[in-house]
């Protein structure tokens, strides 16, 4: 139990860098603005916004790294935290922007945040 809930902090944490890229790098592109369902003109006015939360997603990141690299007794405290800040990030964003959100960044959270309760 503890190598998939490992495992599935790690796919949390590479989503969240994966966002970090799309949101500070690629959001103008057209594969970002694709992702985004945005207009060149949205996409353009939109990207200091856009890199600001990719800054944040990043942080989450870095969080759900740090708690798989961290000892055991500082290690599950920031699992708890930083997983449920993605979770509440997730609900924020699904209720707000797009319910896609909640599948596609609440759902592994809420699995590896499961586990973590479970463990």
């Amino acid at each position: 139990m503890t190598l998939l809930r490992n495992v599935l902090v790690a796919c949390v944490a590479l989503e969240h860098l994966g966002f970090l890229v799309l949101e500070m790098f690629l959001f103008k592109s057209p594969a970002g603005r694709r992702i985004f369902r945005t207009t060149p003109e949205f996409a353009a006015e939109a990207a200091p916004l856009a890199a600001n939360q990719g800054l944040y997603n990043g942080f989450l990141a870095a969080g759900l790294v740090w708690s798989l690299v961290a000892p055991e007794p500082l290690a599950a405290p920031l699992r708890l935290f930083f997983l449920a800040c993605v979770l509440v990030a997730a609900v924020f964003g699904a209720a707000t922007v797009s319910r896609r959100i909640l599948l596609i960044q609440g759902l592994p959270a809420a699995l590896a945040l499961v586990l973590t309760l479970a463990a």
